[in-house]
């Protein structure tokens, strides 16, 4: 029971640490995170890629420049499949803004705040546990206009003062 609950906690470490690379731009930390045949359903399944090099593509296209995102999740509920893998849903909420032009996971000028439910899959190689498969399924989405908002100032690493 002991050794389930550590690779339980070793498992949310993975999660945790992939938010915050893709959070913080980490791209080589992310990159980690994932096995080489990595599959990915990300946004109900409409940006699914094959093999942690395409994930990867998307996800430094998608999230490059000035965009601002902000990943949680929470409600965590892993189950050991076997003694190197497992499944793991989680809670996401996530706050995005994009303060320039359209891009493939959000309208330019706008705010995002939204909710999903990851699905993952995990194997542990050696004694590291990577993501084999992950996406999530929204169950909201709102959007705002920065237009809206004219008085918003925006700072942040990947912006400059607007």
């Amino acid at each position: 029971m002991i050794d389930d609950l550590k690779e339980i906690e070793a498992i949310k470490q993975l999660k945790y640490r992939y938010l915050r690379s893709v959070d913080l731009k980490l791209w080589d930390e992310l990159r980690e995170t994932f096995t080489e045949d990595a599959i990915s359903a990300y946004a109900d399944g409409t940006q699914a890629f094959r093999g942690r090099e395409a994930v990867m593509s998307f996800l430094i296209e998608a999230l490059k420049g000035d965009l601002i995102t902000l990943h949680q999740v929470h409600h965590p509920e892993i189950v050991l499949t076997s003694s190197h893998s497992a499944t793991g849903t989680w809670y996401l909420q996530d706050h995005v803004i994009n303060p320039g032009p359209d891009r493939p996971v959000i309208p330019g000028r706008t705010v995002l705040n939204g909710a999903a439910f990851y699905s993952d899959e995990y194997l542990k190689a050696g004694d590291e546990w990577k993501i084999k498969k992950t996406g999530y399924t929204r169950t909201f989405e709102t959007f705002q206009s920065l237009d809206d908002h004219p008085s918003m100032e925006i700072r942040s690493p990947w912006t400059e003062e607007r």
